[in-house]
């Protein structure tokens, strides 16, 4: 069954540089818990008490609260109730479920998500708090200030988004442009599914569809092999939205975990995931296939 759970209405390119949600297997003869423990040293849990002590004196004014939602602090302008609300329905939510099937590992840090509840508020406070003037009107995820920045009037689409991001910089430090943003975007609007997070169709198709209907389009190929610099250049709309379909018709075809376990395990003879996404695809020429997701892709709807 599907239960819906809306992540936010249509919303422009959002990435984290700053421009602009079954048990273990345990085989025979694994150690025991406490053998592992004895072996492996626990990091010591995050303070998060400290860590709220040291972001008081940092608060605009009375009107911000704070909510602890490991392993983010959520802080607010729009009242205690909303940001509990958006801490509990959509930060859990979210990690929850992106754990549990993408990111065995938690970030290593604490890390702040600052919802400012209009843009009034995001504009005023982007420039006292982080000392520069916000250049999407939505929000980013800062690794330098360890905080996910909001206008959260516009919707939890970026904030579930830009949560995705921390979590592959934990799991998969290297991890490509590409496949890092498509993960992101991919989960701007989604719900859940059977016990799963699920991307859903959304604004990013318009782009795509035009591009393959003026033949415009460039080979999955190329997109698989952009730097940093070239993915987020002139034509970062469309690389955007070229990974988003990608990784949603693996969704579709039940593969997409699969391939992102099984290139978070060979990053090292396959710093691009190309290999990776030939053996997800079952193809060994993902331009040749091309052709087939974009006839796929030109069946897509949103409302």
């Amino acid at each position: 069954m599907r239960s819906q759970h809306w992540i936010g209405a249509a919303l422009l390119a959002s990435c984290c540089q700053p421009e602009p949600t079954p048990g273990p297997v345990v085989t025979t003869g694994a150690p025991t818990a406490a053998a592992a423990s004895e072996a492996t040293p626990r990091p010591p849990a995050p303070d998060f008490e400290s860590h709220v002590a040291a972001l008081r004196p940092r608060l605009p004014s009375a009107a911000f609260a704070i909510v602890v939602e490991p392993p983010f602090v959520v802080i607010g302008d729009g009242g205690e109730r909303d940001v509990r609300r958006w801490a509990e329905r959509t930060v859990r939510w979210a990690v929850r479920l992106l754990r549990q099937d993408f990111f065995p590992d938690d970030p290593d840090r604490i890390l702040d998500i600052w919802l400012f509840a209009n843009r009034g508020s995001y504009e005023k406070h982007v420039r006292e708090l982080f000392g520069q003037a916000p250049t999407t009107p939505f929000g980013w995820y800062s690794a330098h200030h360890g905080a996910l920045i909001m206008n959260i009037s516009t919707g939890g689409g970026t904030l579930v988004h830009e949560i995705v991001h921390p979590y592959v910089a934990a799991n998969v430090s290297d991890c490509p442009s590409w496949l890092n943003e498509g993960l992101g975007s991919l989960f701007e609007q989604c719900d859940e599914h059977d016990g799963h997070i699920h991307g859903l169709v959304n604004w990013r198709l318009d782009g795509l569809q035009q591009a393959i209907a003026d033949g415009t389009i460039p080979p999955l190929s190329e997109l698989v092999a952009t730097t940093s610099d070239e993915f987020y250049g002139p034509r970062s709309g469309l690389h955007y939205a070229m990974a988003r379909y990608l990784l949603l018709w693996l969704q579709e075809q039940g593969r997409l975990r699969t391939f992102w376990a099984d290139m978070a395990g060979t990053r090292a003879a396959d710093p691009t995931g190309a290999a990776a996404l030939r053996r997800a695809l079952a193809v060994d020429d993902v331009d040749r296939w091309q052709p087939d997701w974009q006839r796929w892709v030109m069946t897509l709807r949103h409302e």
